[in-house]
């Protein structure tokens, strides 16, 4: 069985309301609410065999890999059903999941994983940092399966310490940086998958729990520490549900769910400490996301309890394929140890659009950092041929109290940050209320910081026509209008305009000079800029 998310097409809502209502957002959140409804988890036969039955040891002295493998090929040859981990202690390698199984832990079980790299051997298709490669097997691990789950109270122990997966990356220099730098050049040069093989005698770390090609996928109940790096890592999955999973993983790049060029997820009561990003939605890395070019969309986080991490509702750096429609609401976060509550990091090496974040109603008892944190220049900051775009941010009914801004936003020039809203929020105790640079329609309404109203309406520099990759700089002073819109985004570049984009810039321009919301050579000069971008454009 294969899957792979489509590229291109639906999926989803576009910014929600109208200039007349920008900050309406009912018709997003009802896409929400379909999200919810049709992100069913996978039922399994009333059928259940116990690893003890081929003969695991409980003991944890010897490895139950065998044991593993043979329950899990008998109840999926046999048509589906539970594989049961008792109680007790199960030493392992890598655990390979097929069709219509679901392994289930008994409340006081555990799998430990062996500290032997040779016990994840042979490779296996995975991504390292949204990268395609041949390397380590992810220690629970599913390709091209559909109706499976890793289910109950158990723990599973990845056994990772400073001295064992950890230690490849820290201290730095790291030790995989040799290895990982060499893999990016392989996705930057096009090197076929299949000659990208790492594994034995490399230090490319992998992930904890992964899912590839895969769909109808149910992670529920089930502890998580100890993990070498990414702990739950849907690829090109459809229809994944995270339930009530406890995520206790403290090391290095130990995000807790990264759900990778995937649709129709859906994550919720759910208990996150973890040394890296709670939740980081991501697309494939630079070329590499680029020539796969499935998005990340259809993404809903609610209920959940976020303690450490360096953000809560995080997207990139590795979002090369575009993030859309993700929706998170009733969370808390809770902790000096969360540096964001939204974080949005990429670059011109990165590329790629993310657009229709929703984030409403969440409490933020605690907090480290930004509240809202939008970055342009992560990392290699703005050094490539790909301009990113980031559009359409809600950020509705948030209180939180700390932390060092409340909003952090910078983009470039030539690809500001568009239409941000905020509205009904206080924020407290923040040191700085906002760095604003290069942002279009950010509105603050009903919203406060550090105890002053901070409603406003914000459309710095100039209007620009044209697309992400060909921008033109019509020379225009943006500015906001009585609608609370700010004058560029009377411009619709959403729509697949093609050579028609100058008629349509023109019949706007022209309407705005009727109605005097701009001057005459105001109107030339927007036109013309028009023009300008569709020679470019070819």
């Amino acid at each position: 069985m294969s899957t792979v998310p489509a590229a291109a097409g639906g999926g989803g809502p576009s910014a929600p309301g109208t200039l007349d209502h920008p900050t309406d957002t009912s018709a997003a959140w009802a896409e929400a609410d379909a999200i919810r409804e049709r992100v069913q988890p996978p039922a399994f036969p009333d059928v259940e065999v116990s690893i003890i039955d081929f003969g695991a040891d409980p003991s944890g002295s010897e490895k139950s890999t065998a044991a593993f493998d043979a329950a899990i090929s008998a109840v999926s040859e046999g048509g589906g059903g539970r594989v049961l981990v008792p109680d007790g202690t199960f030493l392992t390698g890598a655990i390979h999941l097929q069709d219509n199984v679901d392994l289930h832990l008994a409340d006081d079980a555990t799998i430990l994983f062996s500290q032997d790299k040779n016990d994840y051997l042979p490779v296996v298709k995975t991504r390292f940092e949204g990268v395609e490669l041949y390397n380590y097997s992810p220690f629970i691990y599913g390709y091209q399966v559909e109706n499976v789950a890793v289910t109950g109270n158990g723990t599973i122990d990845g056994n990772a310490d400073a001295d064992n997966w950890w230690n490849w990356k820290n201290p730095r220099p790291a030790l995989e940086e040799e290895d990982r730098q060499a893999l990016f050049q392989m996705g930057e040069e096009g090197v076929p998958v299949e000659e990208r093989v790492f594994g034995d005698g490399h230090m490319l770390r992998t992930n904890f729990i992964e899912f590839y090609e895969s769909r109808n996928v149910l992670v529920q109940g089930v502890t998580l520490n100890n993990s070498p790096m990414w702990l739950l890592h849907p690829v090109l999955c459809e229809n994944v549900t995270i339930d009530g999973v406890h995520l206790e993983s403290l090391g290095p790049n130990n995000d807790g769910v990264n759900p990778e060029s995937s649709r129709d997820v859906v994550i919720k009561n759910t208990f996150f400490n973890t040394g890296d990003d709670n939740v980081a939605i991501k697309s494939g890395r630079n070329a590499e996301g680029r020539r796969i070019g499935v998005p990340s969309e259809n993404i809903l986080i609610e209920n959940n309890f976020m303690e450490a991490g360096h953000g809560a509702i995080v997207i990139g750096s590795e979002m090369s394929g575009g993030v859309r429609n993700v929706f998170a609401q009733n969370n808390v976060m809770d902790s000096p140890d969360l540096d964001r509550i939204v974080r949005v990091k990429t670059n011109s090496v990165r590329g790629g659009v993310v657009e229709n974040i929703y984030v409403r109603n969440n409490e933020v008892h605690e907090l480290g950092g930004e509240v809202v944190w939008v970055d342009f220049y992560y990392e290699e900051g703005d050094v490539g041929d790909f301009t990113p775009t980031v559009r359409n941010i809600y950020v509705e009914n948030v209180t939180s109290a700390g932390g060092s801004y409340g909003l952090y936003l910078r983009g470039y020039e030539r690809s500001p940050i568009t239409n941000i809203n905020i509205s009904d929020s206080t924020m407290n105790g923040v040191e700085t209320p906002m760095l604003l640079e290069n942002v279009q329609g950010l509105r603050l309404t009903d919203t406060v910081i550090n105890g002053e109203v901070a409603d406003d309406v914000i459309c710095q520099n100039t209007v620009w026509l044209g697309i992400p990759e060909v921008l033109v700089d019509s020379g225009v002073p943006d500015r906001a209008l009585p609608d609370r819109t700010c004058l560029s985004e009377q411009f619709d570049e959403d729509r697949d305009w093609g050579p028609r984009f100058p008629a349509h810039v023109a019949r706007v321009a022209q309407q705005l000079r009727r109605e005097g919301v701009i001057e005459n050579s105001e109107r030339q000069a927007l036109t013309t800029a028009a023009r300008e971008a569709a020679v470019d454009l070819g």
